[in-house]
């Protein structure tokens, strides 16, 4: 969706940065290709592509792993947001294409079904050089065919918000499966810990990254800086002091945390309303956002909603919670309770 709420397809900023992607991911392959036949000559053509598509394939996940927590962190890294879904579906293509050389290469020549012999052409042994890898990358590469066939919003509208982002979750298990896929892989194939290393400084890198956007999203909750809890009741009728009038940037919002739910107040042509903090398209965070066209409008998609109502404009139905208000002295009262989903709330005037 766009700032004005209308439906976008392959525009020019999209355009653009599947360029780069498509660019980025060309470069990569040819100068592992390039340094990998200056380190190794004697390798082989498919050994050599197999290697630089898992790889492509397996650096370009630890990306887009990375940029949930870097939006965190830096909201300068928003534009990868808006577009990961297509990384997401390049790097299944490079694991597909990595996987097919595999089978055809390994598995193809025998008797034995391809993919059975993915299963039994390493039997279990004691050692850890000799645990069977393959498995491990086999059901990684289902994991992100779902994910790259869910990956657009018709699957999201008919799967339900909830149920498709539980099912896109399930990258991080695809990630864990491909850590031992590639570490078991190394051990059994090259004699030096370097490669390993690199692995390890890789999940490191993702692990890191995500414990502090963690620990970052945790202290705003608690900081009186950062999303205060309002804690003072001020009404007998359950409305709590929020924050100040003049806290509040203009067509923006200030977020609180309010009965365990972040609710995103907003200052606009002089009136005061609160919604849900969360976006029912990706769970994005509303009150990071602005009011466009009078609508406000998330930071990581565009979607929209009325600051009044909580709805979509139509023709689309995505709803959220909205909160009653009220303005008391130049500070903003907002009620602990929130109304159903798409339930107007008349706006509090601005104290003159």
């Amino acid at each position: 969706m766009s700032a004005q709420y209308t439906a976008v397809q392959w525009n020019r900023q999209k355009k653009l940065y599947d360029l780069v992607l498509i660019g980025t991911v060309a470069a990569f392959l040819i100068t592992f290709a390039a340094a990998t036949k200056i380190a190794f000559p004697l390798v082989t053509d498919e050994i050599l592509l197999i290697r630089a598509l898992g790889s492509a394939a397996f650096l370009l996940l630890h990306l887009i792993l990375g940029i949930g927590p870097l939006c965190r962190l830096r909201p300068q890294f928003l534009p990868l947001l808006y577009n990961r879904r297509h990384a997401g579906v390049t790097c299944f293509f490079l694991a597909l294409l990595h996987g097919a050389l595999v089978v055809a290469t390994y598995h193809a020549g025998s008797d034995t079904n391809p993919l059975v012999s993915i299963f039994v052409s390493s039997p279990l042994s004691p050692s850890v050089a000799g645990v069977p890898f393959q498995p491990f990358g086999f059901f990684a590469l289902v994991i992100l065919f779902l994910l790259a066939a869910t990956s657009h919003d018709f699957w999201l509208a008919n799967l339900s918000a909830p149920v498709w982002k539980a099912l896109h979750m399930s990258v991080y298990f695809a990630y864990a499966l491909l850590v031992l896929h590639v570490t078991f892989g190394v051990l059994q194939g090259e004699a030096s810990w370097a490669y390993v290393g690199t692995m390890a400084a890789g999940l490191f890198i993702v692990l890191g990254l995500h414990l502090l956007a963690a620990h970052r999203e945790k202290a705003l909750d608690s900081a009186p800086s950062g999303v205060p809890s309002p804690k003072t009741s001020v009404e007998s009728d359950g409305f709590l002091d929020a924050c100040a009038v003049a806290d509040i940037p203009e067509h923006r919002a200030r977020i609180i945390c309010l009965s365990g739910e972040r609710v995103a107040i907003f200052k606009y042509a002089g009136k005061i309303s609160a919604v849900s903090n969360v976006c029912q398209h990706q769970n994005g965070p509303l009150g990071e956002g602005k009011i466009i066209d009078g609508c406000v409008t998330c930071p990581w998609h565009g979607y929209q909603y009325h600051p009044d109502t909580g709805a979509s404009p139509p023709p689309f139905t995505e709803k959220v919670p909205t909160f009653n208000v009220r303005v008391r002295g130049g500070r903003v009262l907002v009620h602990s309770q929130p109304n159903p989903a798409g339930i107007r709330v008349e706006p509090a005037l601005i104290d003159s």
